[in-house]
C-alpha cells in the first residue's frame, strides 16, 4: 500500500447510509490516512453528515481526513473510490409521481424502485445525472472506480459501462443476506453451508445450498410450505415452490417485478401473499416522520459509534489497496460470464476483488426457467438504457409495454397514456 486513497461519497446527505458506508471505512485500520470526501446538493443534511462522521472518526483516534464539497468537481478531484447513493428528484415530487399517476390507471406498486413504471422514470431522471458525474471523472480523476449503490442498479450500471470509460460496479446488499433470511426463519442454521448465488440484481439465484455436500433445499422446501402464515417472505416461497430456487431480494419487491401477484383482477392475491402496496411512499414518511429525532441521535451525539456493516465498499476499498482478495456479489457487464442471459446485459455475478480491481467470475448456464424470468427484466433493462442514452421515446413506450407487471394489468393504450402522463409530470426532471 503506497499512496492512501481519497474516496469521495455523491450523495452524502443519505447520512444514515453514508454512516453505514464510511463508519466502516473509518474502522478499517488500513485505509488510515485516507481523505473522505463529502458531496450533496442539499448543504444542510452534507453538513449534518460531516459532524456525524468527524464524531466517529474522532472517537476512533481520528484514522481519515474528512472533508465536504459544494464543487462537485473539487470534490472528485483526484479520487481513487466514487461511492454514489443519490435520489434524483428525492421523496417528494419524484417518488411521490411514480407511484401516484400509476394508481390513476389502476397499477398498484411496493416499491417502484428497479424495474416496473416507477424503476424505468427512476432511471430515466438519474441516468443523465450519472453522466455528469462521469464526464466530470473522465477530467479530474479518470482511474478512480465508481462504486454504485443507487438504484435501479442494472440499467443505471449499464448505461455507466456502455457510455463511459469509467470503471464501474453495482452493489447491493442482498447477496450478503440471503442465506440467513431464508434458513433463520426456518429454523436452520446458516453456519458452514456451502452456497452460490449469481443471476441479476434484485433476482439472483440462491444456486447451491449444501452443508457438507448435502444439498439442503429438499429440507428448505418443506419447512417453508410448514411455516405459519402470514409473513413476510410468501412471494419468495411461492416461487422457490414452482422455480425451484430462492431468491435474493424480498418479497415486497419480487411482487411487482412479476406479472403473477399484483392484479386488480385478484385482489384477494394482495392478502393471500402479504404484498404491502405502497411500502416504499409509507416507509420514506415514517422515515421523514423521525428523522428530527434521529437526527440528535447521530448528529449532535459527539459520544457516537459504528459497527462494522455488511456493506461492500470498505471491504473492496481494502482489497483493492492491500492485495489481499475478498469475493462479493457485483452487477456488471455479462460479457459471456451467464451464457444463457444476453451479454449486453448486467448480471449480479460472483467477483473476485484484489489490487487488479474487479474480476467477475464465470457462471456458465441458469436452469432456463430462471434464466426467462431473468430476462423479462433484462428486456426492460435495455430499453431504458436505450431510451436514457438516446433519449428515444420509443424505446421508453417499449421498455413499458414489456415491463411484466405493468403490461399484465394494462393495454397497450393505457400504457401509452400513463408514460405521458408521467413525462408530463416529471417536467424538467427528465431530459
Amino acid at each position: 500500500m503506497t499512496d492512501k486513497p481519497k474516496i469521495t461519497f455523491m450523495g452524502a446527505g443519505s447520512t444514515i447510509f453514508a454512516k453505514a458506508v464510511l463508519g466502516d471505512c473509518i474502522l478499517t485500520p488500513e485505509l488510515a490516512g485516507s481523505e473522505i470526501a463529502l458531496y450533496d446538493i442539499d448543504i444542510k443534511r452534507l453538513e449534518d453528515s460531516q459532524r456525524m462522521l468527524t464524531n466517529i472518526n474522532k472517537n476512533n483516534g481520528s484514522p481519515l481526513k474528512i472533508n465536504s464539497y459544494q464543487d462537485r468537481r473539487q470534490a472528485l478531484s483526484g479520487a481513487d473510490y466514487v461511492i454514489n447513493a443519490i435520489q434524483v428528484g428525492g421523496y417528494r415530487p419524484a417518488t411521490v409521481t411514480d407511484f401516484e399517476v400509476p394508481k390513476k390507471y389502476g397499477l398498484r406498486q411496493t416499491i417502484g424502485d428497479t424495474i416496473g413504471i416507477g424503476g424505468i422514470f427512476r432511471a430515466l431522471r438519474t441516468i443523465p445525472v450519472l453522466l455528469d458525474f462521469a464526464r466530470d471523472m473522465e477530467e479530474v480523476c479518470p482511474d478512480a472506480l465508481f462504486l454504485n449503490y443507487t438504484n435501479p442498479m442494472a440499467s443505471l450500471t449499464g448505461a455507466l459501462l456502455k457510455a463511459t470509460d469509467i470503471s464501474t460496479v453495482g452493489l447491493c446488499h442482498s447477496v450478503q443476506v440471503c442465506l440467513e433470511e431464508l434458513l433463520e426463519p426456518l429454523g436452520m442454521d446458516p453456519e458452514g453451508v456451502e452456497s452460490f448465488i449469481a443471476g441479476i440484481n434484485h433476482m439472483a439465484w440462491l444456486l447451491k445450498l449444501e452443508r457438507q455436500g448435502q444439498d439442503l433445499y429438499p429440507e428448505v422446501r418443506e419447512r417453508a410450505r410448514q411455516r405459519e402464515t402470514p409473513h413476510d417472505d410468501m412471494v419468495r416461497y411461492e416461487i422457490m415452490e414452482r422455480f425451484g430456487y430462492y431468491i435474493t431480494e424480498s418479497s415486497e419487491h419480487l411482487a411487482e417485478y412479476l406479472p403473477y401477484f399484483i392484479k386488480a383482477s385478484h385482489p384477494e392475491l394482495i392478502d393471500k401473499f402479504n404484498i404491502p402496496l405502497d411500502e416504499y411512499p409509507r416507509r420514506c414518511e415514517e422515515q421523514i416522520a423521525e428523522w428530527e429525532e434521529r437526527r440528535e441521535e447521530l448528529v449532535n451525539n459527539q459520544d457516537i459509534e459504528h459497527q462494522k456493516s455488511q456493506e461492500y465498499a470498505s471491504y473492496i476499498i481494502k482489497a483493492i489497496e492491500t492485495d489481499d482478495p475478498i469475493r462479493i456479489g457485483g452487477n456488471v457487464l455479462n460479457s459471456g460470464l451467464i451464457t444463457n442471459l444476453p451479454d449486453s446485459a448486467v448480471v449480479e455475478v460472483p467477483c473476485l476483488v484484489d489490487e487488479n480491481g474487479i474480476n467477475p467470475c464465470y457462471v456458465g448456464e441458469l436452469p432456463p426457467q430462471l434464466a426467462a424470468l431473468n430476462r423479462s427484466s433484462i428486456n426492460v433493462h435495455l430499453l431504458v438504457e436505450k431510451a436514457a442514452l438516446e433519449e428515444n421515446k420509443d424505446a421508453l413506450y417499449q421498455a413499458a409495454l414489456l415491463d411484466p407487471h405493468t403490461s399484465a394489468e394494462l393495454s397497450i393504450e393505457e400504457t401509452l397514456s400513463l408514460c405521458d402522463d408521467l413525462i408530463a409530470a416529471h417536467g424538467d426532471w427528465l431530459p
